[in-house]
């Protein structure tokens, strides 16, 4: 499972590994889907049939998910898609990028310069609403549902890490993130304990030549393993499937947010939607 991480940080294509079995985000309906699809696992078995549960994924997955792309390409200034999509192009290329992505991004959102304000508005709106609900369910729980992580942990994991870590201190969606103490410190939580966990222990340790040599000649002790119960053993399998998904879901706010859903799009001669910002 942590060859899925290694890998999908240098710019490939995110993926979920276990064993023989590889789930590619790019088939369709992402890797948690083809996970449940092809009954690997399903981290929502227990919790889709709860209508606030499918309500605060809906939130995340449309309203929190507009507020960020909103804000990155049209609420602030270009830095951060800068940095985050363009820094290794040639300027006039990374320049018209960002122009026909803002361009999509406001047909996407269906923002003109009439509506501009309104639209604004209404999108930091519904993301505070989306943000106070999500706050007031989880109360001091470590997951939304019970004590078990499931995708609407990973998709909202996703977006906080990227809010917090990628938006500049500037954002609004960003301060309005960190009104509420509770969302910032699950989302830190499950980071140390997943993420940056994770990351510490797939590196290989520097050791000394010459205090090798000296141990090889010692047997080390081997201390007696308690065995874990049938309970522990399922909620480690779920928390290896929950460190994929939730990685896997910072890179799809990446990838999402890059351009896929401007295909499409053509600038005319005498587009003017460009002259708001």
């Amino acid at each position: 499972m942590s060859r899925c991480c290694s890998e999908a940080v240098n710019n490939q294509l995110p993926f979920v590994e276990s064993g023989d079995y590889v789930a590619y985000n790019n088939e369709k309906g992402g890797t948690i889907q083809k996970l449940k699809e092809d009954g690997i696992v399903d981290l929502d078995s227990e919790a889709s049939g709860i209508p606030e549960w499918v309500s605060m994924k809906a939130m995340v997955e449309s309203w929190l998910a507009e507020a960020v792309m909103y804000e990155l390409w049209v609420g602030s200034d270009r830095k951060s898609a800068d940095k985050i999509y363009y820094s290794d192009l040639p300027w006039p290329i990374g320049k018209i990028l960002y122009f026909k992505q803002v361009h999509g991004v406001k047909q996407l959102l269906g923002i003109t310069s009439d509506n501009a304000e309104r639209r604004e508005e209404e999108i930091y709106g519904r993301a505070a609403q989306a943000y106070g609900a999500l706050s007031s369910w989880l109360g001091e729980q470590s997951f939304f549902f019970e004590n078990r992580p499931t995708s609407l942990d990973a998709a909202f994991l996703g977006h906080v890490l990227f809010t917090l870590h990628a938006l500049p201190e500037t954002s609004v969606l960003r301060s309005k993130l960190l009104s509420h103490a509770n969302l910032v410190n699950y989302a830190e939580n499950l980071k140390m304990e997943y993420v940056d966990a994770n990351s510490s222990s797939s590196s290989v340790p520097q050791t000394d030549p010459s205090s090798s040599a000296s141990r090889r000649g010692s047997k080390p002790k081997s201390k007696p393993k308690r065995e874990k119960t049938e309970e522990e053993k399922k909620f480690r399998r779920r928390a290896k499937y929950f460190l994929a998904t939730q990685l896997v879901a910072v890179l799809v706010f990446l990838s999402l947010l890059g351009g896929s859903n401007d295909a499409d799009v053509e600038l005319g001669d005498d587009d003017d939607g460009l002259d708001y910002e």
